[in-house]
């Protein structure tokens, strides 16, 4: 049974860094972040690079992105100076909020570009205008995802409670 269990673990980590890097991000974020979804950690350089078979430095640039993206928070444990890892609290909110946020600095730019060029220049106008509602249709998709996602994840709290039990 324990076999099948590390398995399916390996497996589901392997999964999730074809994810991540189909999506353009690093295989090994996607490896680090499926390992803290089944463990949570937290989970210190050495650890990672040991468990996933990589060097401290792909740990070190991974952990760095997907705390920059929310996924992650950096954490300490007492008597240890080294720094660990674990998995964010609302880390999938946190990501959407990052791209949310992103989005609105890439609108600025469109708007900024919009200003700048002259208005004869009807054609780029245009481009730059379908350009400026697509992001804010996204924006106020990923918003209305995000409201859904909380409400959806407070449902869940009390099964969470319920005796789920972590694999170590």
């Amino acid at each position: 049974m324990e076999h099948d269990t590390e398995l399916a673990i390996s497996e589901f980590v392997e999964r999730m860094g074809l994810i991540t890097q189909a999506d353009g991000l690093p295989r090994i974020a996607g490896r680090i972040m499926g390992l803290m979804i089944v463990h949570g950690g937290p989970f210190g350089f050495t650890e990672l690079a040991e468990r996933l078979s990589v060097s401290r430095a792909s740990i070190s640039t991974n952990t760095r992105l997907l705390e920059d993206l929310g996924v992650l928070e950096r954490t300490a444990v007492p008597g240890d100076r080294q720094d660990y890892f674990r998995l964010s609290r609302q880390p999938y909110a946190r990501m959407l909020r990052g791209i949310v946020e992103r989005m609105r600095r890439a609108r600025e730019v469109v708007g900024g570009a919009q200003e700048a060029l002259p208005d004869d220049l009807i054609d780029a106008q245009e481009r730059l205008a379908e350009l400026d509602a697509f992001y804010e249709a996204l924006i106020e998709s990923f918003v209305t995802v995000i409201e859904e996602w909380d409400k959806k994840r407070a449902s869940l709290a009390p099964q969470r409670r319920e005796g789920a039990t972590q694999p170590a």
